[in-house]
């Protein structure tokens, strides 16, 4: 049968273990001077050798003959231990024995002396699996083992492991294999396998495996299959990296805002089976490659093609640092947001239009190809036209403004003293300078989905704005009073709506009675009450209804 090159290939001794020196020292001295631990942690990322070490470690502790710290591989209890045949080294896989009946057998387990060897070795792979009992069962024979037990735990995420586990252990931090000595290695399996591996392609396959050694000696594997004479293009086929014209015309589209074509492309490869998922972290990936190009040019970093390399280059010249940060934030979100989208699709496109857009396309887009194609108004745009109307009214009375009432507001501001602010002028607001407020049916409308309670009172009103303030007319005492109960609720769907916070105040049309949904803000109207609602909204632009603020 035939072994997969990671398996065949698998470290023997801590000798073979690549870029982990600073681990595989300490072990090797540990069991010469036999000061060995009764538990120790491995973590890191995939493919570093965590279990590997733990194998090593668990022959050498017993080897009858062992020489430097590593297993001579020739005595009895090597060669069953690398025939998986020794009974006093026990491999658990968490991931599949999660429960708190297996640590309980674990521990009954423990208590036998070992047959064959001096030590008897648990190795718990993927330990953060275990539930909360099992880390609990596992806790107390950890803290006082038998002297003839040592337990090694390895796992991905070790923030998952209690920190009671943590601290019965010696954690060992195994660090990303870096590609030179994935070079290296790959290139001793070839010359021993008699495959002809390219440098740049043993280049290539170390950058793609991302620092795991398994990962590398899988996708060699991939390779030999297409061919014993491995090349880029060998490598580049096998890893499914070839043909990626799509990318750089999405990433070429999105730098240059051309949100039509970005579309297209998506829509040609959704139609093409393309999982969007995998597009977004090619996408990212790419990203990653342009900021590494722009913040470190001429690395060694960037994982790509050398012909991709000349694109992505390109690219780089035409932008800059922050808009490639700002993209990648953008689809790191897209990315994560993913996993638990009911569309996956909508969720990608939603990302595009978002990065094919900056503040300045972003504003053009929706005045004028949103407006244009679909007739919609946004909230944004009405308050943008509403403030415009009000900005030409203040201009009006700006311009009628006399010099003697400037003289009397610049008299009103008094110097600050030590400890005290200047006294602020206030600055008298009447409803002439308030504009209706023309979405306000639309906000009513989202009144009727996220908060039904107070259409009632709402269904009837209007409502005016001025700046940062929306002043609202309800139609008599008793909606006033459901005013403010639903103070709350109305001040945050109006913030949502518009997508930033106003002073919200109302009035009744039949009493004085006012209320203002934010009351830290110094805000009172003073009026006469009136009957319809429409009669109200006309005498309140020529009524005496001042709102101060300082």
């Amino acid at each position: 049968m035939y072994h997969a090159l990671y398996r065949k290939w698998r470290p023997m001794t801590f000798d073979d273990v690549v870029s982990q020196p600073h681990i595989t020292t300490t072990l090797k001295n540990q069991i010469q001077s036999n000061k060995i631990a009764h538990a120790y942690l491995f973590t890191g990322s995939r493919g570093t050798g965590k279990t590997t070490c733990a194998r090593i470690f668990a022959k050498s502790v017993n080897c009858q003959h062992s020489n430097g710290g590593n297993p001579c591989l020739e005595c009895e209890i090597c060669r069953c231990a690398d025939n998986e045949s020794l009974i006093d080294i026990i491999e658990i896989d968490a991931a599949s024995n999660t429960g708190v009946d297996d640590i309980r057998a674990l521990k009954e387990s423990a208590e036998y002396l070992p047959e064959q060897c001096r030590y008897k070795v648990y190795i718990i792979d993927e330990v953060h699996m275990l539930s909360i009992n099992a880390f609990n069962a596992l806790l107390k024979i950890m803290e006082e083992p038998p002297s003839h037990v040592i337990f090694i735990l390895a796992t991905t995420e070790v923030h998952k492991v209690p920190a009671t586990i943590i601290s019965r252990c010696q954690r060992f931090d195994f660090r990303r294999i870096r590609i030179e000595d994935i070079v290296s290695r790959l290139e001793f399996i070839a010359t021993q396998e008699n495959i002809i591996l390219d440098n740049d392609a043993a280049a290539l396959i170390a950058k793609i495996s991302d620092g795991g050694m398994r990962d590398a000696l899988s996708l060699l594997d991939q390779c030999i299959a297409f061919s014993d004479n491995v090349d880029l293009k060998t490598v580049s086929d096998a890893a499914g990296i070839a043909g990626r014209d799509y990318l750089f015309n999405i990433i070429d589209s999105i730098f240059a805002g051309d949100i039509t074509k970005v579309m297209e492309t998506i829509a040609y490869l959704y139609d093409m089976a393309k999982d969007m998922t995998r597009l977004c972290s090619e996408l990212l990936e790419q990203m990653r490659n342009l900021m590494l190009i722009k913040a470190v040019p001429n690395n060694d970093m960037v994982m790509c093609l050398p012909d991709e390399y000349k694109q992505l280059e390109t690219i780089a010249n035409k932008t800059d640092i922050g808009d490639i940060l700002e993209k990648i934030e953008v689809l790191s979100d897209c990315n994560e947001n993913l996993t638990k989208a009911t569309s996956k699709r909508i969720e990608l496109e939603m990302c595009m239009v978002k990065l094919c857009s900056n503040k300045s396309i972003v504003s053009s887009y929706t005045n004028t190809s949103v407006t244009a194609h679909t007739g919609y108004i946004t909230p944004e745009q009405k308050i943008e036209k509403t403030t415009n109307n009000l900005e030409q009214n203040t201009s009006v009375n700006n311009n009628t403004a006399t010099d003697s009432q400037e003289k009397t507001e610049q008299d009103n501001i008094q110097p600050s003293v030590k400890g005290q602010s200047a006294n602020i002028p206030k600055k008298r607001v009447t409803t002439k300078d308030f504009a209706p407020l023309e979405c306000w049916d639309e906000v009513v409308e989202k009144f009727k989905s996220e908060c039904p309670s107070a259409v009632g009172f709402l269904s009837n009103s209007k409502a005016f704005i001025y700046e940062n303030m929306i002043l609202i007319i309800v139609k008599d005492a008793f909606d006033l009073k459901m005013f403010k109960l639903q103070l709350t609720d109305v001040n945050r769907i109006i913030t949502d709506f518009f997508g930033r916070k106003f002073t919200v105040s109302v009035k009744a049309m039949d009493t004085t009675e006012t209320s203002d949904a934010n009351p830290d803000t110094e805000s009172h109207f003073e009026t006469k009450a009136s009957s319809p609602i429409d009669k109200i909204i006309d005498k309140a632009k020529s009524a005496n209804i001042d709102l101060e603020i300082k």
